[in-house]
């Protein structure tokens, strides 16, 4: 069990650690990903004196991210991102690490105030960087998505971005704009991408996205009406597929690859 938190409840409780360096997180060669209790950082830490924040409680366990500035050698263990860790933990420990490096992005990123240019003070409550002469707090930044697979009976409607590999398509998916409700942003992102208007909206799922700050929220979306002109940017092709005739989907780990196994999975059961 992980509980998010911005300052531990009980001082006198266990710690454990997660060293990120780079954007990777440390990880034992022999246990697979967690966060490293006490015992064994004092004994491979390479930096004591690094910058640490408490992140929550992990298992009965106050939980701190480091923050370091190089990318160390310690024994018996080795540093990966969290492109390659997606799909190899827990959800739970996904949503730790994924935790720990959007706080050492939002570290780097708010070292000084926005509007004066005055170096912040982390706040003695709150998760948050305070400027004080504006009196100003900045927080870790969150950008909301919205994630979409459209259906029309059989089929569902897949899209191929420049950035993917060869044959490979997936959700359509675009961010939240200032104003906009996340029904409304949904409706905007298919219509630009691939012109088609959609129906009834089911919410399915969220999922934190790390790369380097987004939350993921996903929906299933009927067509009404439209045929498909893709924008040329976002997507250079789209297509209709029937769900026993897929091509190369995103793995089940990612929300976009939930989404098609559930349009797939309810269209097995008929």
């Amino acid at each position: 069990m992980f509980i998010p938190g911005h300052a531990p409840e009980n001082e006198g409780q266990d710690k454990c650690y997660i060293p990120v360096s780079q954007g990777q997180v440390l990880c034992s060669d022999t246990e697979g990903w967690r966060p490293i209790t006490s015992n064994i950082w004092r004994f491979a830490n390479p930096q004591l004196d690094a910058t640490t924040h408490y992140i929550g409680c992990y298992f009965e366990q106050d939980c701190y991210v480091v923050l370091l500035d190089e990318l160390p050698d310690v024994h018996e263990h080795s540093w990966f991102n969290l492109y390659q860790l997606l799909g190899l933990l827990s959800e739970i420990d996904y949503e730790v690490a994924a935790r720990a490096v959007q706080i050492v992005n939002w570290e780097r990123d708010h070292q000084f105030c926005g509007r004066c240019g005055t170096p912040t003070q982390n706040h003695d409550k709150e998760l948050a960087k305070r400027c004080e002469p504006c009196d100003m707090l900045f927080y870790p930044r969150l950008s909301p998505c919205v994630i979409t697979v459209i259906t029309r009976g059989e089929e569902c409607l897949l899209a191929h971005n420049p950035a993917f590999p060869a044959r490979f398509f997936s959700a359509l998916a675009g961010f939240i704009e200032v104003g906009e409700t996340i029904e409304s942003a949904l409706r905007r992102e298919v219509a630009e991408e691939v012109g088609i208007k959609v129906g009834k909206l089911e919410y399915f799922g969220s999922q934190s996205w790390p790369f380097p700050g987004q939350l993921m929220i996903g929906f299933l979306a009927e067509y009404e009406s439209g045929d498909i002109v893709v924008d040329g940017v976002e997507i250079e092709e789209a297509d209709w597929f029937r769900f026993d005739e897929l091509p190369m989907i995103p793995p089940p780990s990612s929300l976009a690859g939930k989404l098609i196994r559930e349009f797939v999975k309810r269209n097995e059961g008929q």
